[in-house]
């Protein structure tokens, strides 16, 4: 039996280890300088206050909270940032009526009903410690997360999607690294994750989860760093082109525009170009209006974003 099963049955589930020192081959998390470079080795592209917040967060062992608007990049940090690890990536998607069990665990109650068929007659006390063992747990993102050997990184999406019920029940457990299970006991944090939270600002998040995390806005990229992603994530896509991209998606966002186009958006439509074989924007007017689209996800959008618009944007890009 292993050790789970085992201390679950003295009802004090302290996990298998209680080591949470960081891994040797984790990533150092001094210098800024060096998380930028090994965010950007996985694909990101990271100003220096987000390099800071994430040197932060390793060295006081903080959840960080991301909050921007949809599409600024929020949820690729999370991913960048395990990748740099080189660990696992547990996401937990939040929504309106999310709840614990949904988050942390849940039974398997198909293989509990056939497993008392099968031990019919034998002694009830018998039968539920084994139903109620290790082998008939449904892991959720929550639970896994702090039952790792190896530090993950927990990425809590969207968590101004759900309700204030579970933001209380999650900042209990940022606090604690524990949860409780009453068939099983208290179950400790082997490791502790790293745990980044985002939020689109959609509803007000509570002052007490504020203060748990360290805290960073994910505005839209500037132009320079803008083009340093497109030439980072897409095959083919030249310094100049990369640029003049950057420099019109800038201005489109200040266009009056019911959705702003996020980085995806841009990195879509730089494909897109690409291949099409484009390599200067001023050359091929026609292919940027028509493309243009990419950008655009809304039918009140496009209709604003007229040939002429497009013709008078792109005359500002040098």
């Amino acid at each position: 039996m292993d050790c789970f099963v085992a201390r679950a049955r003295r009802n004090d589930r302290r996990g298998c280890g209680n080591d949470t020192s960081e891994p040797e081959n984790a990533l150092p998390m001094k210098d800024r300088k060096e998380i930028a470079q090994a965010l950007a080795a996985s694909g990101y592209i990271a100003d220096g206050e987000l390099a800071t917040a994430i040197s932060l967060m390793a060295l006081l062992r903080r959840p960080l909270l991301l909050e921007g608007e949809a599409g600024v990049g929020k949820t690729e940090v999370a991913k960048a940032l395990a990748a740099a690890h080189a660990t696992e990536l547990i996401r937990l998607q939040c929504y309106e009526g999310l709840d614990q069990s949904s988050a942390l665990y849940e039974w398997n109650y198909q293989r509990q009903l056939l497993a008392i068929q099968a031990h019919r007659g034998d002694k009830a006390d018998a039968i539920e410690d084994q139903i109620f063992s290790e082998k008939y747990l449904l892991e959720r993102p929550l639970l896994a997360a702090i039952r790792r050997d190896k530090p993950p990184v927990l990425l809590i999406d969207e968590i101004d999607r759900a309700d204030d019920e579970f933001e209380a029940f999650l900042l209990e457990l940022l606090s604690d690294f524990q949860v409780s299970i009453p068939e099983l006991g208290t179950i400790t944090a082997i490791t502790i994750p790293h745990v980044i939270l985002t939020s689109n600002g959609t509803r007000e998040l509570s002052d007490a989860l504020r203060r748990r995390c360290l805290y960073h806005y994910v505005d839209y990229p500037d132009v320079d760093r803008e083009a340093r992603i497109i030439m980072a994530r897409i095959a083919g896509a030249g310094a100049s082109l990369s640029l003049q991209i950057a420099r019109l998606v800038e201005s489109i966002r200040k266009e009056e525009l019911r959705k702003v186009p996020g980085v995806a958006e841009t990195l879509d439509w730089a494909a897109a170009l690409v291949g099409l074989d484009v390599r200067d924007l001023h050359d091929s007017p026609e292919i940027v209006h028509e493309t243009v689209m990419c950008l655009l996800k809304t039918h009140e959008d496009k209709s604003r974003v007229t040939r002429e618009v497009t013709e008078r944007l792109l005359g500002k890009v040098a």
